[in-house]
């Protein structure tokens, strides 16, 4: 970095905060979230409220001819005993084009035991500088791209004490908000630009808004009214994974509360293509419902003797069959602009190799799923064309 550098203002300055809808604030700098204030009494635990704080699809966007950025921040994230450390990583988008990863050496860590669930952990870490360099004199576009497997808390942001920064130009994409569970959130791809939703909307040229929710894509409807009320000009929405890993429904409720999803954005959204996609592939729940569990050996399997006795149990194989009835009856009923995408199609069984915990695709089968996607839905003749 050069010896003078110039801090820019994050708030109220060039610098635009995408795919954020709401900020913690401290004495020491501000945390992006991707749900709105008003959600905040209505997420049921800390769980969602820490997956809303993380990062997925959140970047920092501005132009500027600065050959050097310094980026301050403080992460927090998640250490599971039985895995090894990931450490949060930033990337700088250049011009549309990944240019460099800085990974975040220091972060906070919750330190999580996934065989024994009351066991948490917590350390302590301290603020770490990002820095981007060599970028060169010429004037650029530039994002940030923020850490999709931490909170983030955004300290300082400085470049090259003659450098300009100014806001970023629109640039006519379309914008395309996503909302799905954690094979949205993708906290397994390498960094924040190889999540499939990053990957697919760099392919297709649409500027991403990612409600992908670990955990999460219980078909809430504080989410529903923040879909509605956001804008979009394409609307994918990734339903079902997490219903049947929490056992939280069964057809009986599922089915009206898949119908109230739509009709709440619909609300908002009368005419804007809706693509819902049902769940990729999970050998242990295709046809054996949830709820499912980490295993000893790092893999997810189903609980022994759930499933005796009780009625309208939800697999994947049923999910997609519901999924594809209720967009078939909505379409038959004029809704011309709903469509259905098997997410077979994204990832299925012949791409079990890239899904090492049988539940989530590691950075290859996202980059695949983000390929495919991109062409089912925004190539020529596309789901939301």
């Amino acid at each position: 970095m050069a010896s003078t550098t110039r801090p820019i203002d994050l708030e109220g300055g060039p610098v635009a905060i995408v795919g954020a809808l709401d900020f913690d604030r401290s004495p020491t700098g501000i945390s992006p979230r991707r749900l709105p204030d008003w959600t905040r009494p209505q997420i049921p635990d800390l769980f969602m409220n820490s997956m809303v704080a993380m990062a997925s699809g959140v970047r920092l966007a501005f132009t500027t001819d600065a050959d050097s950025i310094e980026l301050d921040v403080m992460a927090t994230t998640f250490r599971y005993t039985t895995m090894p450390v990931r450490a949060p990583v930033c990337q700088l988008v250049v011009d549309g084009t990944p240019t460099a990863d800085a990974v975040v050496e220091s972060a906070n860590y919750f330190v999580l035991d996934p065989l024994d669930p009351n066991n948490i952990g917590f350390e302590p870490g301290s603020p770490f500088t990002v820095r981007f360099e060599g970028l060169g004199a010429a004037s650029k576009s530039c994002e940030i791209w923020l850490p999709q497997t931490s909170s983030i808390e955004l300290q300082s942001l400085r470049v090259d004490g003659g450098a300009e920064v100014t806001a970023t130009p629109p640039d006519g994409r379309r914008r395309w908000l996503h909302y799905g569970s954690s094979i949205s959130h993708c906290m397994e791809a390498n960094g924040p630009t190889s999540t499939w939703p990053a990957v697919a909307a760099r392919l297709a040229g649409v500027e991403l808004f990612s409600l992908g929710l670990a955990g999460e894509c219980m078909l809430d409807h504080f989410v529903a009214r923040t879909i509605r009320d956001q804008p979009a000009d394409a609307i994918s929405l990734k339903l079902g994974i997490n219903i049947v890993n929490a056992d939280s429904m069964t057809e009986r409720t599922f089915m009206p509360a898949v119908h109230g999803l739509l009709d709440t954005i619909r609300d908002g959204h009368p005419t804007t293509p809706i693509l819902v996609v049902s769940p990729i592939f999970c050998p242990a729940v295709e046809d054996h419902p949830g709820p499912t569990m980490l295993t000893a050996d790092g893999t997810f399997g189903t609980v022994p003797g759930t499933s005796t006795g009780r009625e309208g149990l939800l697999t994947l194989r049923r999910i997609r069959e519901i999924l594809s009835t209720i967009v078939g009856a909505r379409r038959d009923a004029g809704d011309v602009n709903l469509s259905y995408l098997d997410g077979l199609e994204l990832f299925g069984a012949a791409d079990v190799d890239d899904l090492p915990d049988l539940l989530h695709p590691n950075d290859d089968g996202y980059r695949r799923m983000g390929e495919r996607f991109a062409a089912l839905a925004f190539g020529p003749g596309g789901h939301l064309q």
